[in-house]
């Protein structure tokens, strides 16, 4: 008579199976980590009177390669947002049409070799960002903190001062997180070249150091 019984898996199969296990579940995890936003959008010049000057724009490493992280509640990272290379769209728009010449250099250095009236070195002080499922609101929130410093091609001191910004997009609006986030982002940088623009002539000590140029 034939006798039905069932083998024990053998330990190769057991490890096997073990193996798929913590392959599917390491790519589940991975599928749930962090969503790096690169910030992209447009920035018109502004229409200002340009000043009669030569600028060095200086653009640090620490600018070029700023990124933000956000945390979920839980303590893991949830976006990656890198927004540097937009800041240097944002300025090189919006520079040229604030000054009469404005060149880019590599070092600060390298100022004196160009003949320029004077330095600018922009940089992000802080990102923050608001989500709709922290703030219970319905919509995305940015808001940015650049520290503007103006020197002479020495490096006397002329100014150093603060600019904030702000933008915002509904929920309903966009289909994803990610791009709901990437908009309220260029909406901040617009309102950042606005304020900067607009503003310039009235920091106390670009203003004080104009009208010595303006008497030269």
């Amino acid at each position: 008579m034939n006798t039905l019984f069932a083998q024990k898996p053998s330990c190769k199969f057991i490890g096997l199976v073990q193996g798929l296990t913590f392959t599917a579940l390491f790519l589940v995890l991975a599928s749930c980590g962090v969503s790096t936003i690169t910030i992209e959008g447009s920035f018109p010049s502004p229409s200002v009177q340009a000043e009669p000057l030569k600028v060095a724009v200086y653009y640090d490493d620490a600018l070029r390669d700023f990124s933000y992280i956000e945390y979920s509640e839980a303590g893991a990272e949830e976006f990656d947002i890198r927004s540097g290379n937009s800041a240097i769209e944002l300025f090189n728009a919006l520079l040229p049409g604030m000054f009469a010449e404005v060149v880019v250099i590599d070092s600060l250095e390298d100022a004196d070799s160009f003949g320029v009236d004077v330095i600018f070195e922009p940089l992000i002080e802080e990102f923050q960002l608001a989500l709709p499922e922290k703030t219970k609101l319905n919509v995305y929130e940015v808001w940015m903190r650049f520290n503007m410093r103006l020197t002479e091609p020495d490096g006397g001191f002329i100014a150093d001062w603060m600019v904030t910004s702000y933008g915002k997009t509904p929920v309903e609006t966009f289909r994803s997180s990610e791009s709901a986030i990437n908009e309220a982002a260029v909406i901040a940088f617009r309102d950042l070249a606005s304020s900067f623009a607009l503003s310039f002539r009235r920091v106390p000590g670009v203003r004080d150091w104009l009208e010595t140029q303006d008497r030269n």
